[in-house]
């Protein structure tokens, strides 16, 4: 993902990564990635608050992160920032969406697919409870979304979303998705931008011939494969075994580095305690 962005995107890029779930492995490999490859970035962390009911499942932990704390996470001379899901690829300069007229609505996302036909009964959006709620308007998916935190602040939409999350959180049949459920659910106090179609494509809802269009390709579940992902990158991303590779590379090369240094730290011990050793006799 991060490769992919930084192939495409001809402004300055700068990454933001909570702190608390990167594995040890990514934090060490960060600083030489982005030595190599020109980028800044930036670990934030935020302390999940007493008062707000807490997640027990790491997952929806994480997704309660992605929405509840847009306000508070990153410093308040950060403008926009845009979210995008780690399992998914970008094919266009993010700078459109960095630019983009929001409308005055606090952030902006993509709408489900509903071209892929054979997956209409997966489609929970289009019925029940979705369906009368959200009355007419998209169901939009979180995979990707631009947020204009000056607005976002200046609207109080931190504290309305943490209300209402507060109140539905304690339902176990609420916010199932909970980081797509509830802003889908208070469109009507927060309301959304609806991005392009292309700006996410994902197989599992998205016919095959709007595919040539994507600016960005997901890796959505398929709940009628259930495909593992890593599977559906090699088969649905010719560009993807590209950017492995070039990642393993540099992996490569670094270790092959620490060794070298190693191995010469090593002599160097070996040669200052045969000095020793000789001054001693």
């Amino acid at each position: 993902m991060m490769l992919s962005i930084i192939k495409h995107t001809k402004s300055p890029v700068k990454f933001w990564f909570l702190k608390n779930y990167l594995s040890p492995t990514l934090k060490d490999f960060l600083p030489h990635m982005a030595k190599e490859y020109g980028f800044e970035y930036e670990l934030v962390q935020y302390k999940w608050p007493r008062w707000l009911h807490q997640q027990t499942e790491k997952q929806r932990t994480i997704w309660g992160y992605k929405i509840l704390f847009l306000d508070v996470l990153f410093p308040l001379n950060v403008k926009k920032i845009i979210f995008v899901d780690a399992d998914q690829v970008v094919r266009a300069d993010l700078k459109e969406l960095a630019t983009m007229d929001l409308g005055g609505a606090p952030y902006a996302y993509t709408p489900f697919c509903d071209s892929r036909k054979e997956m209409d009964g997966f489609r929970f959006w289009k019925q029940g409870y979705w369906r009368n709620h959200l009355q007419g308007r998209a169901y939009h998916i979180s995979a990707l979304y631009v947020v204009d935190l000056k607005r976002f602040r200046r609207i109080a939409a931190g504290d309305r979303l943490r209300g209402q999350y507060q109140a539905l959180s304690q339902d176990p049949n609420s916010l199932a998705n909970l980081d797509q459920d509830l802003p889908n659910n208070m469109i009507h106090q927060v309301a959304i931008k609806t991005l392009p179609q292309e700006w996410l494509w994902c197989e599992t809802w998205c016919d095959d011939a709007s595919k040539k269009y994507a600016k960005t390709i997901d890796l959505c579940n398929n709940p009628m494969t259930k495909e593992a992902k890593l599977q559906a990158a090699v088969r649905i991303l010719p560009e993807w075994i590209g950017y492995d590779e070039e990642i393993k590379a540099l992996q490569l090369k670094l270790e092959n580095e620490n060794r070298q240094t190693e191995k010469e730290e090593n002599e160097i011990f070996e040669d200052t305690e045969n000095f020793t050793k000789h001054e001693e006799l």
